[in-house]
């Protein structure tokens, strides 16, 4: 996703796609997002849609059900987890997989700082 406003607008445009509020979406940055994904994620998702590698693609993630891309062996927690991803399941999810969906076959043990993973959520909104 590609914003064309600057500054305060910006901010506001990233607060109401995602859901966040104007304070953390003015400090979300896609392009540190982007670093940590593949520092953290790309070794299992990809961000291309439809390409499965050890874990389901991550294009197109921001409002899609959980569990809900065709071809991948999800966990029946994840399958019936009833989340649908946003920034605010997202966020919960990446802080604490286990804790978000007990039982999820997640290997990433979660990201504790809230502003890395407003970063991460931000990039996340890009792949489309």
């Amino acid at each position: 996703m590609s914003f064309c406003v600057p500054g305060a607008a910006r901010a506001l445009t990233l607060s109401l796609i995602l859901g966040l509020g104007s304070t953390q979406a003015a400090k979300a940055d896609a392009a540190a997002g982007e670093a940590l994904f593949k520092r953290h994620c790309a070794v299992c998702h990809s961000t291309k849609a439809g390409e499965i590698l050890s874990a389901p693609s991550l294009a197109r993630v921001v409002g899609r059900k959980a569990g809900a891309t065709p071809g991948f062996p999800y966990s029946a927690a994840m399958k019936s987890a009833g989340v649908v991803w946003n920034a605010t399941s997202l966020d919960a999810f990446v802080a604490a997989p286990r804790k978000a969906v007990p039982k999820t076959n997640m290997a990433f043990t979660g990201l504790p700082d809230a502003a890395k993973r407003a970063d991460l959520i931000a990039y996340l909104a890009t792949l489309k």
